[in-house]
């Protein structure tokens, strides 16, 4: 159950994310205020919900994420009110490396949780 949850999650931010690319901009959008950091903050939400949904596959999650990044930017340069940028996909991967970093700092935060839960009992 826990994983189908997560595995949604992290689809369902994809989709999102693909559709905040490709629609015009708007005021009412989300952003924070730089493209680029609505890049990185995108990606890196991206990779941590995907190693929770997929753990044990990084390298597969890192090169399918910067290649969905690629895609996003191949797919903005076909539409009107959208362009591509190579800075964009460089701020895609600089926020897959943010969401691994993170993920490893909560990994071990957890493990560390763990062994002093069991260590008081």
């Amino acid at each position: 159950m826990r994983t189908t949850v997560l595995r949604s999650a992290f689809w369902v931010c994809a989709l999102a994310i693909l559709a905040m690319s490709l629609m015009p901009p708007v005021p009412q959008m989300p952003t924070t205020g730089w493209d680029k950091s609505n890049h990185m903050l995108g990606f890196a939400m991206l990779m941590v919900l995907g190693r929770w949904a997929y753990p044990g596959r990084t390298l597969l999650l890192v090169c399918g994420l910067l290649g969905y990044g690629a895609l996003i930017e191949l797919l903005q340069s076909l539409t009107p009110d959208r362009f591509a940028e190579w800075g964009d996909l460089l701020a895609d991967g600089l926020g897959l490396f943010a969401g691994w970093a993170l993920g490893q700092v909560m990994a071990w935060l957890l493990a560390r949780r763990v062994v002093s839960r069991s260590s008081d009992e």
